[in-house]
């Protein structure tokens, strides 16, 4: 999976080996953890019956915490973004960066269930215990975007190119924070520097093309649509630049000087 997995994984597994001793030493609760964290990806309704199984034997919180994973593996966001917030005080109590990586993954949960303002609050909280965490900035400026408090998604995404000026995604977040506040030469540069990072990137090259689009640049904006379905034909920004194509290819064709009536519209983004 994405970067998210990966940044709770590794605390999780480093807090479970560096905690005490878990009940009934005849299990391997590293080995259950580990088991039951690659289960609950690939196949979480299993993994809950294991999680409460090994529960059952002593697995404690870090039981709970496969638990709360594999809910939100199965798609009950809001059931697993609770139970997250409970544990991450339990499990980050002596481990701040365990406790931060596990209220990001809450604020996914909440990101996916629909309710981004307490999306923000996990992020906040994890933020608090780790300010210089570069994803979990990232991922706060995306839950503030979906309220459309821009300029707060703004300054976050700012703070995370700050510590890492290489995150690709970061300047296109950016991007289409200010496409929003109507920052159209900001949102360029950001989209043109996504692409130095990421040379013929679908997201920002879709992205440009409606910005462009939007300000009347319709051909520009066909060659951008081209090169994705071109370069990446089986990308969702591909479907997406494939329907604006075909959108433009409708479109009235431009007037004769001094025939008011034939602007061509620009292709919907």
């Amino acid at each position: 999976m994405n970067r998210r997995n990966a940044y709770l994984i590794t605390a999780a597994l480093a807090l479970l080996s560096a905690g005490p001793a878990l009940a009934a030493p005849a299990v391997d609760h590293n080995r259950e953890f580990q088991a039951c964290l690659t289960l609950a990806e690939k196949r979480p309704t299993e993994a809950l019956e294991s999680a409460q199984t090994w529960l059952n034997r002593g697995g404690g919180d870090h039981a709970r915490l496969c638990q709360a994973l594999a809910l939100f593996h199965k798609g009950d966001f809001t059931t697993a973004g609770a139970r997250l917030e409970e544990l991450a005080p339990v499990l980050g109590k002596d481990d701040p960066k365990a406790g931060a990586s596990i209220l990001g993954r809450a604020g996914w949960a909440w990101l996916r269930a629909g309710d981004n303002a307490r999306a923000e609050r996990a992020y906040s909280r994890a933020l608090a215990l780790q300010p210089d965490d570069v994803d979990l900035l990232i991922d706060r400026a995306i839950a503030r975007a979906e309220t459309e408090r821009f300029w707060d998604a703004v300054a976050d995404l700012d703070a995370a190119l700050a510590k890492d000026p290489r995150r690709a995604e970061a300047y296109l977040y950016r991007a289409a924070a200010h496409k929003a506040l109507a920052n159209d030469r900001q949102a360029v540069a950001d989209i043109d520097r996504a692409l130095e990072l990421r040379p013929g990137d679908p997201d920002a090259l879709l992205l440009r093309a409606n910005i462009k689009a939007q300000a009347g640049n319709l051909p520009g904006a066909r060659e951008d649509w081209s090169q994705i379905v071109r370069n990446t034909p089986n990308s969702a920004a591909a479907k997406t630049a494939q329907a604006n194509l075909d959108r433009s290819a409708r479109a009235p064709a431009p007037a004769a000087k001094g025939d008011a009536k034939g602007a061509a519209a620009p292709a919907k983004p």
